[in-house]
């Protein structure tokens, strides 16, 4: 039997980056992980996700070479074998990287599934494999799983997830990917790139669910524009060996022939047998109920990451866990906020947006006023990107506080956060147009925005 002041049960980027902050802070730590350190986005999401993203981004650059007077010799061809193995590479890389920040830092790590037990007075017990832990305080941190929707016949296709295509070696022939958030359009962005015919069918009208409509229409146009074929307000009626059987909004059917499926609805809390009854932990569905501070209704017990159901994102649930280890300790932080943290899909052009949007704004009946200009604006765009499209949009309300921002082009992952400062720090538009942007900057376009 071990003693230890927390236990962080699961090893993604809110468990991991949260032990470490709890041994800096004087606490004894373990963290148990059933799986490979490093979760869901190191292992089976964002990182592999963006290293094959990078390759296929890398390839159409280059067959774009030559409008920028760069004559590249004979034909340009990708092996995915190699594309996949550097994948695999980085991954072992960055994970590697884990296991040593958490050794560096004294952190007790478990390889086991870890279930709660209740607890004896102020100590919580905790089994893992043959042993029983004892500790003060609980950090849950179990991250999530694919959704798989009742789709009929589904169990007799061999459909992918995220996981199954990120582990394939080869290419698929074609493939129909059922779902256009993040996930399904990063994929489609992957496979149009490296040739593969691509079709997406979404349930909504537009794509990438609740970010900003009018930049996910342009990306949608773009990759329409590229031969990717999208099916807009339809449902899944079946999925059978011959393909993907639609109904349209009309009520029509159709088969979308498909030899192979690629199945990215969404994902959903890690909390199945996870013991959470038996401290009586409240649940809304399947998410765990936390407070500001990621408290859950059992006052020593924490959660952070997608188990809350909040903010399905990697650098949500560090957040997260930060605020969890602040109060557990008694470091001064601010209480957790959702309303400035960026969102990114990484296609090309990437998109991204912070804050509000002008769906969600109309929906509450408040009042905002949009700011946008074409990414062209900025002169250094306009080098670096033949085909200057893309779009920067502000939104801020009746005192010219800014609301939200979104923006279409790259490097759209690296602008945002500009934005999302000023939205956390209740920035207005007079106060943002005081700072000083370097020239020539893709950056500038904010600053742009900003006067127009």
């Amino acid at each position: 039997m071990s003693n230890y002041d927390i236990a962080i049960i699961g090893g993604g980027p809110a468990g991991y980056n949260a032990a470490a902050n709890a041994t800096a802070n004087g606490l004894k730590v373990v963290l148990f992980e059933h799986n490979t350190l490093g979760g869901v986005c190191l292992n089976e999401g964002c990182i592999p996700t963006k290293t094959l993203l990078h390759s296929a981004n890398l390839l159409d650059e280059i067959r774009e070479s030559k409008a920028f007077g760069i004559h590249i010799e004979g034909a340009v061809s990708a092996s995915y074998a190699e594309i996949a193995s550097r994948k695999d590479k980085v991954v072992k890389t960055l994970t590697s990287g884990v296991a040593y920040k958490l050794k560096s830092a004294g952190v007790t790590v478990v390889n086991e599934t870890a279930l709660l037990d209740g607890e004896e007075g102020e100590v919580i017990r905790i089994r893992a494999g043959k042993e029983t832990y004892l500790v003060s305080f609980v950090l849950l941190a179990t991250g999530s799983s694919t959704v798989i929707p009742p789709i009929p016949r589904l169990s007799e296709v061999a459909y992918w997830t995220s996981r199954e295509a990120l582990a394939a070696k080869t290419l698929p022939q074609d493939i129909t990917i059922i779902g256009g958030g993040v996930i399904g359009m990063e994929f489609a962005g992957i496979y149009s790139s490296l040739g593969v015919p691509v079709q997406v069918v979404e349930m909504a009208p537009e794509i990438l669910g609740a970010m900003d409509k009018e930049t996910s229409a342009m990306l949608r146009k773009e990759y329409a524009s590229r031969g990717v074929k999208f099916h807009l307000g339809a449902k899944v009626v079946s999925v059978s060996k011959e393909g993907v059987t639609i109904e349209a909004k009309n009520g029509k059917t159709e088969l979308l022939p498909a030899s192979q499926v690629l199945l990215s609805v969404g994902r959903k809390p890690e909390t199945d047998g996870l013991g959470l009854e038996t401290l009586g932990i409240e649940m809304n569905r399947s998410a765990v109920v936390v407070n500001r501070y990621m408290q859950t209704s059992h006052p020593r017990v924490y959660a952070a990451g997608d188990i809350t159901g909040f903010s399905l994102l990697a650098h949500t649930a560090i957040r997260e866990g930060e605020v969890a280890i602040n109060h557990i300790v008694g470091t001064e932080d601010d209480p957790m906020r959702y309303d400035a943290i960026p969102g990114v899909v990484y296609t090309h052009p990437e998109i991204a947006g912070v804050g509000a949007t002008e769906e969600q704004l109309k929906a509450e009946g408040r009042y905002y006023r949009v700011l946008k200009l074409p990414m062209a604006y900025a002169g250094r765009y306009v080098v670096e990107h033949e085909k200057a499209g893309g779009l920067c949009k502000i939104l801020v309300d009746e005192n010219e506080t800014i609301l939200g921002c979104h923006i279409l082009g790259n490097p759209a992952s690296e602008l945002i956060l500009l934005a999302g400062i000023a939205i956390a720090d209740g920035t207005s538009v007079e106060e943002f147009r005081r700072h000083v942007f370097p020239h020539p900057t893709v950056g500038e376009i904010i600053h742009e925005v900003l006067f127009s």
